[in-house]
């Protein structure tokens, strides 16, 4: 084990968000619009620069209300829209432990360049994180908060990273060699945050991170621990992957893991 932190010792909300997906959502104060126009709902096309358009691909979802939260990472803050009526569309406490992992190991980690991919990426606070340390990231989830991805993903990563982030649709378990063919893509990281909790597809999410791993992939895992099914989740990942617990945040019950697929 790296490193044992507490919640004080994350930098990276600048404000309140809303807690996890085992509590009740409180919104928070929606904020205005940034001096670059970073913030609004994505259906605002006017606050969109025009070199953005051609871009997007995902139509958002139209969710009532929206709030914007900001976070300070690896120098830079970073505005998302979110909306408590998706667990998708909202900043869960994995992602901030396992943003603040990768800040503070850029280098160990060679992240330069690397090659990433993000299952469930929400928002997309830990590939905007990622591409701002200099990765060639893909980030993933299901198509109902792609539109809402995409739109994060843009407005923080435009004319700030070496590489614009990539917006894939990725449903666990299905068409894998379809949409991800082992012969064309590979990946030097996998990043995964709070994808285990309460539900059903559990078995599906492990299926998905053994495909995506190769020879020379390194998983990365930060998860709030809720729920026995967690510990289950657990022991079923230990069984296939070489597993290094990285850094434990007690007072938020994260942990952040290492994975490295084993190969018979």
């Amino acid at each position: 084990m790296d490193v044992c932190l507490s919640p004080e010792q994350q930098p990276g909300r600048l404000r309140e968000a809303p807690c996890t997906p085992d509590g009740c959502l409180e919104p928070a104060v929606e904020g205005s619009l940034q001096e670059d126009g970073t913030g609004g709902h994505p259906g605002d096309s006017n606050e969109i620069e025009p070199s953005l358009h051609s871009l997007q691909k995902f139509v958002p979802t139209d969710y009532a209300s929206y709030t914007q939260e900001q976070y300070l990472f690896a120098g830079t803050k970073i505005v998302i829209q979110e909306s408590i009526e998706s667990y998708g569309a909202v900043v869960w406490p994995g992602a901030m432990a396992l943003c603040q992992y990768l800040e503070e190991h850029t280098e160990e980690l060679n992240l330069q360049d690397a090659k990433i991919l993000e299952i469930g990426a929400g928002p997309g606070l830990v590939s905007i994180v990622a591409s701002i340390l200099g990765a060639q990231v893909t980030a993933t989830d299901l198509p109902d908060v792609l539109g809402n991805l995409q739109y994060n993903l843009l407005k923080n990563t435009v004319k700030r990273t070496a590489h614009l982030p990539e917006v894939r649709e990725l449903v666990w378990g299905e068409s894998l060699e379809q949409h991800f063919p082992k012969s064309t893509f590979h990946y030097d990281y996998v990043l995964a945050s709070d994808v285990v909790y309460h539900h059903y597809f559990l078995d599906k999410l492990l299926t998905t991170m053994v495909y995506l791993c190769q020879p020379g992939t390194v998983l990365l895992w930060a998860n709030k621990f809720r729920f026995s099914t967690d510990y289950e989740f657990l022991d079923k990942f230990k069984q296939v992957f070489d597993t290094t617990l990285l850094a434990e945040f007690p007072e938020s019950s994260v942990k952040v893991f290492k994975g490295i697929l084993k190969w018979d």
